[in-house]
């Protein structure tokens, strides 16, 4: 039963993420993702093989990455930053859709459905929350790009295109080796701690 819930939970959270990258990316005049078909809700457009198979059997993992063409946006450096930005707030606004949904529906639907709900809730957090990180290839490191003043855009620029490898080989030894020895990732608990607080803010007590 766990792997169905996270199974379906994968589905709706990767596939709203990836969406709300292609669409906010579409708006801003960039026709590439909807050229590539990924103006569409249909998982099966966004899932991702291997970051598919990293998330059910890790708990960390990925959609296939929305391709983006930046020659097409007016402000490159920002309409980058708000397309990432696009998909960790869809996961939050799911997120808090659901918890109304369960509030409203806590006494007239079975145990199962309900905890469902609650579950595809908790994986939107933790979605949104871990693609916060300001580590590429995160959304988070492209968010900063909103903050980040132009003496200091190359040297950005140079962290975005040469910090993914050292990211992803410090996220394998995480969950590889920290995780088997200690029982807990140092990612897993941020992420853990900032989705509790995360929760709190934007979802509605049960």
């Amino acid at each position: 039963m766990d792997f169905l819930f996270l199974f379906i939970g994968l589905l709706v959270a990767v596939s709203v993420h990836e969406f709300s990258h292609a669409w906010v990316a579409d708006r801003l005049g960039d026709p590439t993702p909807r050229v590539q078909g990924r103006l569409t809700l249909n998982p099966l457009a966004h899932l991702d093989v291997v970051g598919t198979l990293m998330l059910l059997v890790f708990q960390f993992g990925w959609g296939k990455p929305v391709v983006v063409n930046s020659q097409y946006f007016r402000v490159p450096l920002r309409d980058n930053a708000l397309v990432s930005l696009a998909g960790p707030l869809s996961n939050f606004f799911v997120a808090f859709g659901l918890s109304v949904l369960m509030v409203v529906v806590q006494r007239s639907v079975p145990e199962i459905i309900f905890s469902l709900l609650g579950f595809v809730l908790d994986l939107n957090v933790v979605l949104g929350v871990f693609n916060l990180l300001p580590f590429p290839p995160f959304d988070g490191s492209k968010i900063l790009g909103l903050f980040v003043p132009a003496k200091w855009e190359r040297a950005y620029r140079h962290y975005l295109e040469q910090g993914t490898v050292f990211v992803i080989l410090f996220v394998l030894f995480d969950f590889i080796v920290i995780r088997n020895a200690f029982g807990y990732s140092i990612i897993q608990i941020t992420v853990s701690v900032l989705a509790a607080f995360v929760k709190s803010v934007f979802v509605l007590g049960m």
